[in-house]
């Protein structure tokens, strides 16, 4: 997964200018920094979107890479691309961010608001992951499922088709006999009363 991720590090031709910045910053010039934040973040931003789909939340983590960018910078080795470092830097906190993301139900259902018509199901299980990572995997599943089991029938049928099944809205009207726009709507229910039903086992 880092390889492709680290496909999306843009090429910069600036990388005189890029360690000019960061010798001036180094230097006491306050204004050095903000103007490497200017000059990566919005790239860095729409990388991370396309990791975790949703731009919020990329741009929290985003921040928090330029922290970590902020304090360690004195020891970056200037031989190499900054642009690079940068870029894993943000990747390995949205891959973070993912990896938490299987382990609390709470947080799955919050990237489900985004209503992204491209995202794929839900995975529970990795055959790539450690033991305790499977065992965390495998007790979401039996949340999730819990949780869904008591969404009324209208609610579970789209929540399960969408989410757990990954169907497409036009597959889910189609197997409904109803429209998008009801699809949608109905969705957008179940994901609320999925949220009512899931937040008591977090307990």
């Amino acid at each position: 997964m880092a390889a492709t991720a680290l496909a999306y590090v843009p090429s910069f031709t600036a990388t005189t200018e890029t360690n000019d910045l960061i010798a001036a910053h180094l230097a006491g010039d306050e204004r050095a920094f903000t103007r490497l934040v200017t000059r990566y973040q919005p790239r860095l931003v729409n990388f991370v979107t396309r990791m975790i789909q949703d731009r919020d939340r990329a741009e929290d983590l985003v921040q928090e890479a330029f922290l970590r960018v902020y304090r360690h910078l004195h020891r970056f080795d200037r031989s190499r691309k900054f642009s690079t470092w940068v870029y894993t830097i943000a990747s390995n906190l949205a891959r973070n961010e993912l990896r938490n993301r299987k382990r609390n139900p709470l947080v799955l259902y919050q990237t489900l608001e985004g209503n992204n018509p491209d995202a794929g199901p839900i995975e529970f299980e990795d055959p790539d992951n450690r033991p305790d990572e499977m065992f965390h995997q495998r007790e979401l599943r039996a949340q999730v499922d819990a949780a869904v089991d008591r969404l009324g029938d209208t609610h579970r049928t789209v929540f399960v088709m969408r989410e757990l099944e990954g169907k497409s809205y036009e597959e889910i009207a189609e197997r409904t006999r109803t429209n998008l726009g009801t699809v949608k709507s109905r969705l957008n229910r179940a994901r609320l009363a999925f949220a009512e039903e899931i937040q008591p086992m977090l307990g």
